[in-house]
Order: C-alpha cells, then sequence, then structure tokens
C-alpha cells in the first residue's frame, strides 16, 4: 500500500486516538491488586512473608484504630490502595482485615491536616500494610498535584496536558490515573494500543508517508500519530492519512505559523477533517500559555511521571 492509496479513502472509519477518549476511567481493580501484590513481595519476602519487628514485638490479638492523613496540601489519587492492601495483608496473615471509612475521594482538593481515612483492626495488618499504602498513595497523588498545577495553568486556554510512556516500570496504570484525577490527559498506554511514528521509525521506512502506510496496512485498528520538525513533514504525513501531529521542539512563532496552515488545510480540503496537535518538548509552566496560543490542542509533558516529587502522608495510631 502507498501513502497516495492511503490518503484516497479519506471516508474510511478512523480509529479514536487515546486523546478523544473519556478520561474518567476508574482506576483497573485488577492492576492495583497486581501493584499492591508486588509491592508487598519486596516488603515481606515472598508471600505469605513476614515482619519480622511487628510480629515480635505486637501480640497478634491486640486491635488499633487511626487515620490517613495528608501533611501537606495536595491532590488526592490511589486511595484505593488503602483498603487493597490492607485486604492482601489480613489474606497473607489470616487475619481479618481492618474496617476502612473513607472520608475524601481521588481527585480532591486537600489541605494539609486533611483526613482521608479512618480505620479499625488487627494491629498487625495495619503496621504492616503501613509503609506500602503510603507508598503508593504518596506517589499517585504526587503525580496527581503536579498534573493539577499544568491543568490549572493552562485553563481557558482550550489546550490540555498529556502524560507520556515515561513512568515508573510496574506502576504504568496508577502514574496515568493519577494523572487523570490531577486533570490531565491519558495519550497512549504502551506500544500496542497507537503508532507513533518519531525519526528512527521514518529513518528506517525509508519516509513518513512509507512509515504510516506501512502501519495501517498491518494495523488497520490503530490511530497513526506522526512526530515532525517542520512544515514540510507535516504536509506528507497529512497527505498519507495522518491526523494526530506531534510538533517537536518547535519555537512558538514556528509552531504558530505551522498550526494556522494545517487548520486552513481542514477547511480547504474536504475529507482531511480535524488534525490534532500537540506540542512536544522544551515545555514549562513559565511558557505553557505562550505554547497553548499557537492553538495547539495539547503539550506533553514527561515530568508528570518520571519528576513529580511524592506528597507526604502518615498513617497514625488514635
Amino acid at each position: 500500500m502507498t501513502a497516495a492509496a492511503t490518503a484516497a479513502a479519506p471516508d474510511a472509519p478512523r480509529p479514536p486516538h487515546p486523546e478523544e477518549l473519556p478520561q474518567e476511567a476508574p482506576l483497573d481493580a485488577t492492576a492495583l491488586a497486581r501493584i499492591v501484590s508486588l509491592a508487598l513481595d519486596e516488603d515481606l519476602g515472598t508471600a505469605p512473608g513476614r515482619d519480622v519487628t511487628t510480629q515480635s514485638t505486637i501480640p497478634a490479638d491486640v486491635e488499633v484504630s487511626g487515620v490517613v492523613a495528608t501533611r501537606e496540601d495536595c491532590v488526592l489519587a490511589g486511595i484505593g490502595a488503602i483498603q487493597e492492601t490492607m485486604r492482601q495483608v489480613a489474606e497473607r496473615l489470616g487475619l481479618a482485615a481492618p474496617t476502612v471509612t473513607l472520608e475524601a475521594a481521588d481527585g480532591d482538593r486537600l489541605e494539609a491536616g486533611a483526613v482521608i481515612a479512618r480505620f479499625a483492626g488487627p494491629g498487625h495488618v495495619v503496621l504492616i500494610a503501613e509503609r506500602t499504602l503510603l507508598n503508593l498513595m504518596s506517589r499517585a497523588s504526587g503525580v496527581a498535584t503536579h498534573t493539577r498545577r499544568w491543568a490549572d495553568a493552562l485553563e481557558g486556554t482550550g489546550a490540555r496536558v498529556l502524560d507520556t510512556r515515561k513512568t515508573t516500570p510496574g506502576l504504568r496504570a496508577l502514574e496515568k490515573y493519577a494523572v487523570r484525577m490531577g486533570g490531565g490527559v491519558n495519550k497512549r498506554m504502551g506500544l500496542f494500543d497507537c503508532a507513533m511514528v518519531k525519526d528512527n521509525h521514518i529513518v528506517a521506512a525509508g519516509s513518513v508517508g512509507d512509515a504510516i502506510a506501512r502501519i495501517q496496512a498491518r494495523f488497520p485498528d490503530v490511530p497513526v500519530q506522526v512526530e515532525v520538525e517542520d512544515a514540510a513533514q507535516a504536509a506528507e504525513a497529512i497527505a498519507a492519512g495522518a491526523r494526530f501531529l506531534m510538533l517537536d521542539n518547535m519555537p512558538p512563532e514556528t509552531m504558530r505559523a505551522l498550526v494556522a496552515r494545517v487548520r486552513a488545510g481542514e477547511q480547504g480540503e474536504p475529507g482531511t477533517g480535524k488534525v490534532w496537535l500537540e506540542a512536544t518538548g522544551g515545555l514549562t509552566l513559565a511558557n505553557v500559555r505562550d505554547v497553548a496560543a499557537t492553538g495547539v490542542d495539547f503539550m506533553s509533558v514527561g515530568a508528570l511521571t518520571h519528576s513529580s516529587p511524592i506528597v507526604d502522608l502518615g498513617l497514625d495510631l488514635a
């Protein structure tokens, strides 16, 4: 199949890009259970594992109660880790799972000192679960809090912030969920759900058009995105059928001119349809509104997941 043949069928159904899908999906329960299980194996050793301090110093029948609270302002994410971690620890130990009463929800903006949940149950379960549930919630809430800063900075511009695949190995489902809770948008979940043509793919395939044609011939069920560095690459990608372009490391003036050209083409070429435009590279909270003013639809920020500081949360017995 050639690029020309691909472009000759503009009315063919186009797979939706991940960015176009609803962003309200809850955290997948199976993914959370897997993450918690691996984290407990790290902390306790292979299941059922052991906590040599807690199980030596506290009788198994001791009951405790207390709260999980935030020690700094934040956007909450990962609250499901409280119940899931305590459930799994209780199952490993053959003890009852503590009762947990939630007093906040993921996506809430909380002030320092806010109670997230109250719990009561076996002390062994609570103390063994403590660090794992706090690690996961602190990480997720850090990502959500950082993302919210970008979402707030973009408010009113029409542009939205995207995450990337620069996630912590094993925590992608949790971290991308946290991005959603912070007001961001998930880009592709992996290499399987969206084709992303970058410079090395173009070199290997021979051209932008050939790369797109080969993807559409082998995987017609996936959307295709193309990273472009100049107007010529953008025009070639659009002619070959791409409807999502990533504008890589372009100065705002260059980006603004390219956006205007693409938008004019949407109006002037029947069947072309909407072309989604994403700014990528060199983005900061200081320049985000200037970049948004170029007219792009999205901007991708790897730092949402690879550089977000954790939020300080605590578990305190009453």
